[in-house]
């Protein structure tokens, strides 16, 4: 079997005997798999799926800085059609239930399980893979993997595609491109697949790129030619499934209005998933003013302050801040800076004074009494009950 085509795996465990066991004793190639990477903990075992995308992945629960559950949650998240295997000693029976409850497709015991019952799961897994892995683009994983990575700050080389791509593939003879942010969720098909069935009585709809964006969204790039039937498809395809939703930049000749769109649109999907309204009702300098609040968590901005910004009086600034977004400019900021220390102290390793820093609350002095007073509760004790909960089974 090709390289190229081959299913990738990832191994994360903290012993390393293991991690070279599971690499030189398991027929990889019967089942047209390769080891694309090992990691000895979490974190990095989090960075490598990141990189190279596997679509299996087998992990010990009990590991460093990141255990196996949080790897496995994150995961899942991240692309939901993963395939996990947990390694787990008896007395971590309960950690792997839970990993079973998040989506994991089974658990070996590392003391006792017998080759056969590995590789009657792989045999397994390759027979789904295979079904269930839809055709797609040339590169459109590696595509996905790069956008992720940059968008997120992993790694810059996203950019440096876009270049080639511009040049080449999405030339489309110097016509300006669109960029759609489709989301999918709930509609009982990709946007890839609506494509498909849209392509048999018209191909020109097949034309442009789709980068998928996890499970539920995808970039779709089509040149300016096709905007009326793009246009028209989408809407014909929200009349079917009401769920479907999108958003677009236009008018984008050059590659640098190709990264800003990119950005643009992935904050704005931010945004809405944050706080639950589409920007395209806000007015623009409310969208200016939260995004700005949202690209500069740190910043302490007054209510004066930000209505300067986008070019406002306070008191017209306040009345549209709270027609648009639904609180006040004050409940606004509260809410804010509480789901960004929630999300701080659950999920990172960050001190108090880091993250009272990053909150824009001064010092961990400050940031503790804050905390308590907002939830009843100090920090420290939140993230040891977040800790707790994570490895507790209903």
């Amino acid at each position: 079997m090709d390289t190229a085509k081959r299913i990738k795996v990832l191994i994360a465990d903290d012993e390393s005997i293991v991690r070279k066991g599971l690499r030189s004793t398991v027929p990889w190639e019967k089942f047209g798999m390769e080891v694309v990477a090992d990691a000895p903990n979490g974190q990095k075992a989090w960075e490598a799926f990141l990189e190279h995308r596997p679509e299996i992945v087998i992990t010990d629960i009990v590991m460093p800085e990141m255990d196996g559950i949080e790897l496995s949650r994150k995961i899942k998240e991240m692309a939901a059609m993963t395939k996990i295997i947990l390694l787990s000693c008896h007395r971590d029976f309960e950690y792997a239930q839970q990993g079973i409850q998040l989506g994991a497709s089974g658990y070996l015991l590392k003391t006792a399980f017998e080759d056969e019952e590995l590789e009657e799961m792989l045999k397994k897994f390759q027979q789904e893979l295979s079904i269930s892995t839809p055709a797609s683009p040339k590169d459109e994983e590696r595509m996905e993997t790069l956008l992720f990575a940059w968008l997120n700050g992993h790694s810059y080389k996203f950019p440096e595609e876009l270049e080639k791509l511009h040049g080449g593939q999405w030339h489309f003879n110097g016509e300006p491109l669109l960029i759609y942010l489709i989301r999918t969720a709930e509609c009982g098909a990709s946007w890839t697949g609506i494509l498909q069935d849209a392509g048999k009585d018209d191909r020109s709809m097949c034309e442009g790129t789709i980068i998928p964006y996890g499970e539920e969204y995808c970039y779709w790039i089509v040149p300016n030619s096709l905007r009326g039937a793009a246009d028209s498809l989408l809407i014909e395809s929200k009349s079917k499934c009401g769920k479907l939703k999108w958003t677009r930049k236009e008018s984008l000749l050059h590659s640098h209005d190709l990264k800003q769109a990119f950005q643009n649109l992935h904050k704005e999907a931010e945004l809405e998933r944050l706080y639950g309204i589409s920007v395209n009702q806000w007015p623009d300098p409310i969208w200016k003013a939260v995004n700005l609040l949202y690209a500069n968590p740190a910043a302490d901005w007054s209510a004066s302050e930000l209505a300067e910004e986008v070019g406002l009086s306070r008191s017209h600034f306040s009345i549209l801040f709270k027609k648009a977004v639904g609180d006040s400019f004050i409940a606004f900021q509260y809410k804010r800076k509480l789901r960004l220390a929630y999300g701080l102290l659950r999920d990172t390793h960050l001190t108090m004074q880091e993250i009272a820093e990053r909150t824009g609350l001064g010092d961990s002095k400050y940031f503790s009494k804050w905390f308590k007073r907002c939830t009843g509760q100090t920090p420290s004790h939140y993230r040891a009950q977040q800790k707790d909960d994570g490895f507790r089974t209903d």
